[in-house]
């Protein structure tokens, strides 16, 4: 968490820092579960995927670079064998261009962000879901984002609680 906070210029309580990382990972967990998904690529894409953003709202590119920096990490920080990094870099890469089809892991991590849209004011639509399991948390998930809902056991096991400054729900 310190290396990717380090090079992190958007606010850490922001609509892309770490409380919605935190939620991307508790959703994706849950799909995991029942999908068969790898949960170290999961927990990894909700690390990585937004962690080179520049920009709150609109940030093309910004998949590409925290795929980019999860490759720089590669050997030191991140311990993944060659055929579930690439899933990771693609699923980072990916994530923002509406992809239903893939791999169950590739699937698990778009969906795990999809379901937090709540935060920036969109619903998600279930037809852009990839899985039906994602389909089955969306009420769940959805309601934690438009409240605001910060999982403190996540980001106190990533030794970040501290940062977060306390928000108002939309």
């Amino acid at each position: 968490m310190q290396a990717i906070l380090e090079g992190y210029v958007l606010p850490v309580g922001g609509d892309h820092g770490v409380v919605h990382w935190a939620r991307v990972l508790e959703n994706g967990l849950r799909v995991a579960e029942v999908t068969g998904a790898d949960p170290e690529v999961v927990t990894l894409f909700a690390l990585f995927h937004d962690s080179r953003r520049v920009n709150e709202y609109r940030d093309d590119g910004h998949g590409l670079r925290g795929a980019d920096f999860a490759h720089s990490l590669r050997g030191r920080l991140v311990h993944l064998d060659d055929t579930r990094f690439d899933l990771l870099y693609e699923a980072c890469r990916l994530h923002t261009d509406g992809h239903t089809e893939g791999d169950a892991t590739l699937q698990a991590c778009w969906d795990a962000d999809r379901l937090d849209l709540g935060r920036v004011g969109i619903t998600p639509k279930p037809h852009r879901l990839c899985t039906d399991a994602a389909r089955e948390i969306l009420a769940w998930s959805h309601g934690r984002a438009i409240q605001g809902h910060v999982p403190m056991t996540v980001l106190d096991a990533w030794g970040c609680s501290h940062e977060i400054p306390p928000r108002k729900p939309r």
